[in-house]
């Protein structure tokens, strides 16, 4: 049995299936864990996410474009499945967000009632008209300290790497932060060959291989500058090497997504084999 734990909850292994399409729905989440997943994070919960968007993916020679936001599903549907989660002691982790710090502070207060063993805040997304990070250190604060002043259950703060980094995790931390989930999804666009347009329409989040070194970059940075706030990192995660390489840098788990969209379940298996075969248990690839 691992004595690996992140956010509180003991996982059997670093490999944490990340927020997004895959994970909005209970059976796929349920499946990725009985496939070996250390744990999962649904979709992010909203209580009012946007309605009559284009979602979409777009998939490049390296890595993936999205126009997702939140998940469709309600607020009720959510919190029944994050009670059936809890009831069964899986590890999951709800993705939540909402339109104000309050606001997201009363969704954090309903699914603590679930019993949910653990939040993730995705409040670094993607602005919809200037297509960059929706992100300062105050504002980072304003979500992270109103979320922890009325729920007691463990936070991470997902943040995407550029301009400020250390000054949001250090506004994460003051406002009671147990964790940081770095990278969320960076800008990216891609021209349509045929008309010269956006591909999606617009600028959206780019994930995949490419954003890899740069969230390696990133987390190193963090870890020399005397950060020890747990870390999740993601970012590029394809296989067990790359696994073992954000535990070199200084991540305690990671988040895999991206490689996902093809061969689901054969995919997370392999990474999961490979990463035990690389760094032996998880005690040792964190030591």
């Amino acid at each position: 049995m691992s004595d690996l734990s992140i956010l509180g909850i003991p996982i059997a292994n670093p490999v944490i299936v990340g927020s997004g399409l895959l994970t909005d729905q209970e059976r796929n989440i349920r499946k990725l864990l009985e496939t070996g997943a250390g744990a999962v994070v649904t979709k992010t919960i909203h209580p009012s996410p946007p309605v009559g968007l284009d979602e979409r993916i777009l998939r490049l020679p390296v890595g993936m474009l999205n126009s997702t936001t939140y998940s469709k599903r309600s607020v009720g549907h959510w919190l029944g499945v994050l009670r059936s989660f809890a009831n069964d002691g899986l590890p999951v982790i709800a993705s939540i967000h909402a339109d104000t710090p309050a606001e997201l502070a009363v969704l954090a207060r309903q699914v603590q009632t679930t019993g949910c063993r653990a939040l993730e805040l995705g409040i670094s997304c993607l602005n919809e008209e200037s297509g960059l990070p929706d992100d300062n250190p105050d504002r980072v604060y304003s979500y992270t300290s109103e979320v922890r002043s009325g729920t007691s259950v463990p936070i991470s703060v997902k943040l995407a790497i550029g301009e400020g980094l250390e000054d949001r995790v250090r506004a994460a931390i003051a406002g009671g932060a147990d964790a940081i989930t770095v990278s969320d999804t960076i800008s990216g666009a891609a021209v349509a060959p045929e008309s010269g347009e956006l591909e999606l329409g617009g600028v959206y989040g780019y994930s995949g291989p490419g954003i890899k070194p740069l969230v390696l970059a990133a987390i190193w940075r963090l870890r020399s500058r005397r950060f020890t706030i747990p870390i999740m990192g993601s970012g590029g995660i394809a296989s067990g090497r790359d696994v073992a390489d954000y535990l070199q840098v200084g991540a305690n788990v990671t988040q895999v997504y991206t490689a996902l969209h093809t061969d689901m379940y054969t995919t997370l298996d392999r990474i999961v084999t490979e990463t035990a075969r690389i760094t032996g248990t998880p005690q040792e690839a964190l030591a």
